[in-house]
């Protein structure tokens, strides 16, 4: 598996120690466990993501949505949509009758995407569903466009995860994934890599109460494939023309492909 590779070769890549520590990390991705590690935390999930990013999370949806040249009209799926930031920066996008399905197994984080839901008025537009990245519950070609932010590290059968989005596309539609992604100029590294291993889980300790959470996100990220291994498992998923845009100084990346017409 790739994420296994990645951890274990990342530390030998030309004398390089990984940027983040992973010693006394938990780093399997049993479905259970990641979801009640984020039911833990989901009642201050956004809150700690604005606090954490700065803000700029709000960005980085807004450019993963506008690659996807939605018109208004599509059908989007948001796997491991969470708290449904990006289902709802989809929906409205544009003006006109853009849906969305927001699909989780996460049930806490789907009750807080409930409450927003309700309080946008946009529960007619997200339908929310509690349902496997690896399992997607609809059906072959039925959605314009896919989403997934900040989830797919998580996923533990990658390859199957992205097969079944590739599945669920419609030919020609559009991917967009977001996650992220260890700087590869040395100095933002260091800098980055101080900041996840340090600041990162002590904020999110102090205010989620959660100590487990905040170690496993910083290690997950230095974990994960490299982008260049994550295009080639797209390219291997059947996605076509994927690209990669490095944001925010190379925290995120941001690949976009598209279902072969």
């Amino acid at each position: 598996m790739v994420v296994e590779r990645s951890k274990r070769t990342g530390a030998a890549a030309g004398g390089r120690r990984d940027a983040v520590s992973q010693e006394n990390v938990d780093l399997s991705k049993d479905p259970g466990r990641i979801a009640g590690m984020f039911d833990a935390i989901a009642g201050r999930y956004d809150f700690l993501n604005h606090l954490l990013s700065g803000g700029i999370d709000r960005r980085w949806r807004s450019r993963a949505v506008a690659s996807l040249e939605l018109t208004g009209r599509e059908v989007v799926i948001d796997v491991c949509t969470g708290t449904a930031d990006l289902a709802i920066a989809a929906v409205r996008a544009r003006p006109g009758a853009a849906r969305a399905v927001g699909v989780d197994f996460a049930g806490g984080m789907l009750d807080v995407a409930r409450g927003k839901l309700d309080g946008l008025e946009l529960a007619d537009r997200v339908r929310l569903v509690r349902g496997d990245a690896t399992r997607l519950p609809l059906a072959s070609g039925s959605v314009d466009a896919v989403t997934i932010a900040f989830g797919i590290r998580n996923v533990d059968r990658l390859t199957q995860a992205c097969g079944e989005m590739h599945r669920v596309l419609r030919r020609g539609g559009r991917l967009a994934v977001l996650e992220f992604a260890l700087p590869t100029r040395p100095i933002w590294r260091q800098c980055y890599g101080w900041y996840l291993s340090h600041v990162l889980p002590r904020i999110g300790r102090l205010i989620s109460r959660d100590r487990g959470a905040y170690r496993y996100l910083p290690a997950s990220i230095d974990a994960f494939a490299k982008p260049d291994e994550f295009v080639k498992i797209l390219r291997q998923a059947g996605f076509a023309d994927v690209s990669t845009a490095s944001l925010t100084y190379g925290i995120v990346c941001l690949y976009v492909g598209r279902r072969r017409s």
